[in-house]
C-alpha cells in the first residue's frame, strides 16, 4: 500500500470511528469536567510509570510496568507512547479537552495503559510532526505512521514504509504525504532520503555520517544531526550545514516549529578515541539558523547530557548543566538570558540508561529531576521561581509533559 492510499484508509477509519460515538478511551475512565486544562507530568522509572499533576506535582497514578521504559509525546496533549522491549504501548494520561467551535470543555480521569500496541523489533524513535505520529523500528527498518489524533479511537491503522536496510534510524512523515527517513545499515548510518507519497524517492543525501535524531524548526524545516554538522530538509531539497570542527557530533537536537533555530549538542571527540567506560562531557552546544545555514557554537560554563536540552515557550534555548543550574539562552544570539541554581552538582553516568538529572519544559514551566535526592522540581523558566517540588521514592529515567 502506498503512503497516500494508506493515509486515505486511516482517515476513513478515523471518520467512521468518530461518528460511532464516544471513544473507547474517554468512555473507560469516568471523566470529570474541569474549568481549565489540567497539565500532567508522566515519569518513567525502573518498574513503571508515575503520573503527577503538572502544577502541584502531586501523584495522580502509579502504574506497574516491567523493563526499561522510554517516553515519547504523542502530540495530542493527552497520550504518551511508551517504548518497551516488544514495541510501543500507549498511555492515556487522563487529561484532555473537547473543542466545540468557539469554546472547549476540559476533562480529567484516572490515567491508564490502553490496549493500543505496535509490536516490532528494537523500537526506536517516535516523531510527531505535521499532526502525524511516526514510529521507527531499528530491528527491521520499518516506519509506521498514523494521524496525530488517531490514538483516541482505539487501535489505529497505519501507513507503513520499509527502509532498504535495518538500522538505528528515524523517520518523519509530513503533511504532503511524503516521508523523510534516515539511511544506513547495522554498521553505519550515512544520511537521509525524501520519499514521496507515491513511494518514489524524491531526493537523497549521504553527507551525514552517523546521522542521528531529528528536530523541527519553523516553516516546516527538519534537521538531522551528523558527526560533522547537520542536514536540513526543506520541501524537496536537502542541504548540508558543515560544523567548524572536523569532527562535531550533533546527535541530539531540540526544535521548536515556531522558531527558525535548532538547539543541538556538540561533541568533538570521536567515540573510537574514548575508552569503553569513558564518555565525552561536552562544554559547548550548537545553535543553527535554518534560514541561513549559520551554525553557532556556544561555550557553556559546565558540561551537560543529552537529557539537558529543551526549548522555552518563546523558543528560548534551555540547558541543564552539571553544575546543577538551569541556563536560558537567546537562540538568535547565543546570549545567556538567565541562570537558575536548581539542584546540586552531578556527573553524567557512562551508561545512558542510568538515572541522571533531566529537564522537561511545558509552556513557561521547567521540570527538573534530581536523582541524588529523588526529587522533582517545577520552576518558572525565565524567573527561576519555584512552583512546586515533590519527593519520589523512585529514580526517574525519563519524563513527558502533556497539556491536557
Amino acid at each position: 500500500m502506498t503512503l497516500r492510499l494508506a493515509a486515505f484508509a486511516v482517515a476513513g477509519a478515523a471518520i467512521l470511528t468518530a461518528c460511532s460515538g464516544e471513544s473507547d478511551d474517554e468512555g473507560a475512565s469516568s471523566p470529570n469536567e474541569k474549568s481549565r486544562a489540567t497539565p500532567r507530568l508522566v515519569v518513567a522509572h525502573d518498574g513503571g510509570l508515575r503520573v503527577l499533576d503538572g502544577k502541584s506535582l502531586q501523584q495522580v497514578a502509579d502504574l506497574d510496568l516491567d523493563g526499561f521504559l522510554r517516553l515519547n509525546s504523542a502530540g495530542d496533549s493527552r497520550h504518551v507512547v511508551v517504548t518497551t522491549d516488544n514495541g510501543f504501548d500507549v498511555l492515556d494520561s487522563g487529561t484532555w479537552r473537547e473543542s466545540h467551535g468557539d469554546h472547549s470543555h476540559y476533562f480529567t480521569a484516572t490515567p491508564r495503559m490502553t490496549e493500543i500496541a505496535f509490536e516490532g523489533p528494537k523500537p526506536g524513535h517516535v516523531v510527531v510532526h505535521d499532526d502525524t505520529i511516526t514510529l521507527f523500528f531499528d530491528g527491521n527498518g520499518e516506519a509506521k505512521t498514523m494521524p496525530g489524533d488517531a490514538l483516541a479511537d482505539g487501535q489505529p491503522e497505519t501507513s507503513d514504509y520499509q527502509a532498504p536496510q535495518a538500522h538505528h534510524g528515524v523517520a518523519v512523515a509530513r503533511a504532503d504525504g511524503s516521508l523523510v527517513v534516515s539511511r544506513g545499515d547495522e554498521d553505519s548510518r550515512t544520511g537521509v532520503a525524501i520519499i514521496g507519497a507515491d513511494g518514489e524517492e524524491i531526493a537523497t543525501d549521504d553527507r551525514c555520517p552517523g546521522v542521528h535524531g531529528e528536530a523541527a524548526a519553523g516553516d516546516g524545516v527538519l534537521a538531522f544531526g551528523c558527526e560533522d554538522g547537520i542536514l536540513l530538509v526543506r520541501g524537496g531539497e536537502i542541504t548540508k550545514v558543515t560544523a567548524p570542527d572536523a569532527y562535531a557530533r550533533i546527535g541530539n537536537q531540540a526544535g521548536d516549529d515556531r522558531s527558525p533555530f535548532i538547539l543541538g549538542d556538540y561533541k568533538t571527540i570521536p567515540s573510537d578515541n574514548l575508552d569503553d567506560d569513558e564518555i565525552e562531557r561536552p562544554r559547548k552546544f550548537s545553535l543553527t539558523d535554518t534560514r541561513t545555514g549559520e551554525l553557532r557554537v556556544v561555550d557553556f560554563p559546565a558540561s551537560y547530557s543529552f537529557r539537558s536540552l529543551a526549548r522555552g515557550q518563546d523558543g528560548e534555548a534551555v540547558v541543564l548543566g552539571t553544575d546543577g543550574a538551569l541556563y536560558v539562552y537567546d537562540p538568535a544570539t547565543g546570549r545567556q538570558i538567565a541562570r537558575h541554581q536548581v539542584i546540586g552538582e552531578w556527573t553524567e553516568p557512562a551508561e545512558w540508561q542510568q538515572p541522571m538529572p533531566l529537564v522537561e519544559v511545558l509552556g513557561g514551566t521547567a521540570y527538573v529531576s534530581d536523582p541524588a535526592s529523588d526529587t522533582m522540581i517545577a520552576l518558572d523558566v525565565l524567573s527561576g521561581s519555584e512552583i512546586a517540588r515533590t519527593s519520589l521514592d523512585v529514580d526517574v529515567t525519563e519524563t513527558v509533559a502533556v497539556t491536557g
